[in-house]
């Protein structure tokens, strides 16, 4: 069994590591929040990061089963709650939720 002051020696090390890790993204951002790098980046990851995972989502899909219409049809929806509401939540929320539905009940087999 291992001596106490070594054991809560190892939870004060541990704790402080632990502690300066989650600090350190905070401190980081600081000088990053005037960085026109940041800023571009900021303004256009978002939809070249939808357009990534759209692409590996759809990589494999087969145009001739009928399982390819649940994700085509929930990706239809998706794109008409985003250019009807543009709210990104309500998008991905409807879009999942037809996919669900679909997948589970009419394409499942």
């Amino acid at each position: 069994m291992p001596d106490a002051r070594y054991a809560i020696a190892a939870i004060l090390v541990a704790a402080a590591i632990t502690w300066g890790l989650r600090a350190l993204p905070f401190a980081a951002l600081t000088p990053l929040r005037a960085s026109k790098t940041v800023q571009y980046l900021s303004s256009r990851m978002p939809a070249g990061v939808m357009v990534i995972l759209l692409a590996y989502c759809l990589r494999d899909l087969s145009f001739t089963h009928a399982r390819s219409l649940a994700p085509l049809v929930a990706l239809a929806v998706t794109i008409g709650l985003h250019l009807w509401r543009r709210n990104a939540l309500l998008s991905i929320l409807g879009g999942t939720a037809v996919h669900v539905i679909l997948a589970s009940t009419v394409c499942a087999a």
